[in-house]
């Protein structure tokens, strides 16, 4: 992701390039988006207690990721993979990357990921709009996408490319199922000409564009948990963060992650165990602001500072097996609305 690059640095854990191909019998090969990050401790006494060694092996976002699985399927390069979600789902299991059976499979109460992967967490990808610069300027913020296409709001939001950002694509996803193909297309091409800004991927977006830092875009396509991790990496204590979500119909796209076993590793038992490590209440409280996503296992205690979230009571989805069918399609005709 490519996403919650608010963590300040990556997992101290020695990691492995995608390319090795052996490894030791104590050892477990883990692969991961660029985003994973947990706290070495953590990850140190499952090693402990399994007596196994954690390989972790960084495949990019989780595009990228899969797609060096499907590489690789002839010669598993890991035993266990985590970062696939719902929008990559129903690719990983037609290209045969994954055990298609998992005991512990299960997901939140409304979101299951199916019989291949156990859900690890979720997030919201929407909107978040720069308080300050709103404030400043006066004009009432967006009730609807719709009036995002109004010359009042001409050259306000700043997006990740579907075609290179996994928030991108979420967000494309979004529009096209809450207003249909042709609307949704419709509208981008409103957007195009109404000033939308669209860069590579989310930290160009966040980082650069965005008027928090410095940029000349008030709104961008960024998380629902980004104003916490704005108040959580503040070198000064902050009441309020600087930031908030704008949760506009056909404008919110719900992730859920999961982690399962690669198809034909030899290392299934101990794969199941982290699994269930996973899913494990240390990992589903520490996830929360190491990776700035929700934890799937219901119950579990939310962060304080994720108090200045808000989780969208709406979100947009579409079937696994739809996304696996049109999303390339999607993203190619959007290549051609919003940037030829």
């Amino acid at each position: 992701m490519n996403r919650r690059l608010f963590t300040l640095a990556a997992t101290a854990l020695a990691m492995s390039s995608f390319s090795m191909l052996t490894h030791a019998a104590d050892e477990l090969r883990v692969m991961v988006h660029s985003s994973f990050s947990l706290p070495k401790p953590l990850l140190t006494q499952f090693e402990t207690q399994n007596g196994v060694k954690l390989a972790i092996i960084k495949g990019g976002d989780a595009g990228e990721m899969l797609n060096k699985l499907i590489l690789t399927r002839a010669q598993p390069i890991a035993d266990v993979v985590y970062g696939i979600d719902n929008t990559l789902q129903a690719k990983a299991l037609a290209a045969g990357v994954l055990e298609p059976t998992l005991a512990q499979a299960t997901g939140t109460a409304d979101a299951p990921l199916g019989a291949a992967l156990a859900a690890v967490d979720y997030g919201f990808v929407n909107l978040n709009y720069d308080r300050a610069f709103v404030a400043k300027g006066g004009t009432p913020l967006p009730k609807t996408l719709q009036d995002l296409t109004l010359p009042a709001y001409k050259g306000w939001l700043v997006v990740p490319n579907p075609a290179t950002s996994s928030p991108g694509y979420a967000f494309l996803l979004a529009t096209i199922a809450n207003m249909g193909e042709e609307k949704a297309f419709a509208w981008w091409a409103q957007m195009r000409a109404n000033g939308l800004k669209v860069v590579k991927g989310w930290s160009e977006a966040y980082y650069t564009e965005f008027s928090l830092n410095k940029g000349a875009y008030p709104l961008v396509v960024s998380y629902a948990t980004s104003p916490a991790a704005e108040v959580f990496y503040a070198k000064t204590k902050l009441l309020e963060s600087p930031t908030a979500s704008l949760n506009l119909a056909g404008g919110v796209f719900r992730q859920v992650e999961g982690v399962g076993l690669i198809k034909g590793s030899t290392h299934q038992s101990m794969a199941l165990k982290f699994v269930d490590f996973m899913r494990s209440a240390p990992v589903q409280q520490a996830l929360q602001t190491e990776m700035w996503m929700y934890p799937a296992v219901p119950k579990t205690p939310l962060a304080p500072v994720m108090t200045h979230a808000t989780e969208p009571t709406a979100f947009e989805s579409l079937p696994p097996q739809v996304i696996a069918d049109k999303g390339a399609q999607w993203v190619a005709r959007w290549t051609q609305v919003v940037l030829k």
